[in-house]
């Protein structure tokens, strides 16, 4: 595959001409109120010059054959967690880091991601929507296996990382109502034996805003894929939850989902927990923002 720098240039200074211009518009603020929804991007950004410091976790099944008394309703167990900071460049333009134990055949996992807004929507109605761009690698740090044929024997050190790219579309209907939609693309270098390295994806999120500080959300994401089906026990990610503004720069969220990764590079390919066997499980955010 040939790469077109002339391509990649002129989209460069469109984009910048776009957010140039949009910084002179009256903008629509807080379409959400945090950089996630559940186990989505949100087209919100870190504002420029500001760190968010970011925790994330996911516990065991909360019912089914898992979950219950024994485990004391998934508390004791933690499929994934995730230990990040992520930076704003620019209003439009921010970059993280984070470490996740990793809930998929890839653990310690290291990911770097970027997000871009293009487009902000405007308060008189000139631009209806928010738009965003996302770029994220993972890389899994964990021991070489000693078993050839085995996903982590890594044979190469590109088998150790995967990509995700995705276009997110959200609008904030009114004070009370937020919606998204988002298309996906996943890469993974290394997959099982019949397995496809690539997935498109697509998700929704929406947000409904109970009080100034709480609100009500959802998201969910689809992959079209003929081998992630439920007859091959893979199944929709689907995840509910509120958001809690506590002020000075401090958002908890609490949400319950059957995804057991934290991160899309982890999620998207490995999801195989079923809402009606009771393979769900209770996770939280915790985001503290700083001026820098």
């Amino acid at each position: 595959m040939t790469i077109d720098l002339n391509r990649i240039i002129l989209f460069l200074i469109i984009s910048f001409g776009v957010l140039s211009n949009i910084n002179a518009q009256e903008k629509i603020h807080l379409t959400f109120k945090d950089t996630r929804v559940i186990n989505t991007h949100s087209t919100e950004m870190l504002k420029g010059g500001q760190m968010d410091v970011r925790i994330g976790h996911r516990f065991g099944d909360l019912a089914g054959e898992r979950g219950g008394w024994q485990s004391f309703y998934g508390l004791e167990n933690a499929s994934d967690i995730l230990t990040g900071l992520e930076f704003g460049l620019t209003d439009n333009f921010m970059v993280g880091l984070s470490r996740t134990k990793g809930a998929g055949p890839l653990k310690q996992n290291i990911h770097a991601l970027g997000k871009i807004r293009l487009i902000s929507q405007e308060i008189n109605g000139s631009q209806p929507f928010s738009l965003a761009l996302l770029g994220m690698g993972s890389y899994s740090t964990m021991p070489k296996g000693n078993t050839k044929g085995t996903l982590n024997f890594f044979e190469k050190r590109a088998h150790r990382a995967s990509y995700h790219l995705a276009a997110i579309l959200a609008r904030k209907f009114s004070p009370y109502f937020s919606a998204q939609v988002n298309a996906a693309w996943t890469y993974r270098n290394l997959v099982f034996s019949g397995d496809k390295n690539d997935l498109v994806s697509m998700g929704l999120a929406a947000k409904f805003q109970v009080t100034k500080s709480i609100g009500l959300i959802f998201d969910g994401t689809y992959v079209f894929s003929e081998l992630r089906t439920a007859e091959n026990d893979y199944y929709p990610m689907v995840g509910f939850g509120f958001e809690w503004d506590t002020g000075g720069g401090h958002v908890f969220q609490f949400n319950l989902t059957n995804s057991t990764g934290i991160v899309e590079t982890d999620y998207i390919p490995n999801t195989t927990s079923n809402w009606a066997d009771g393979e769900f499980r209770i996770g939280f955010t915790i985001s503290r923002r700083f001026k820098i």
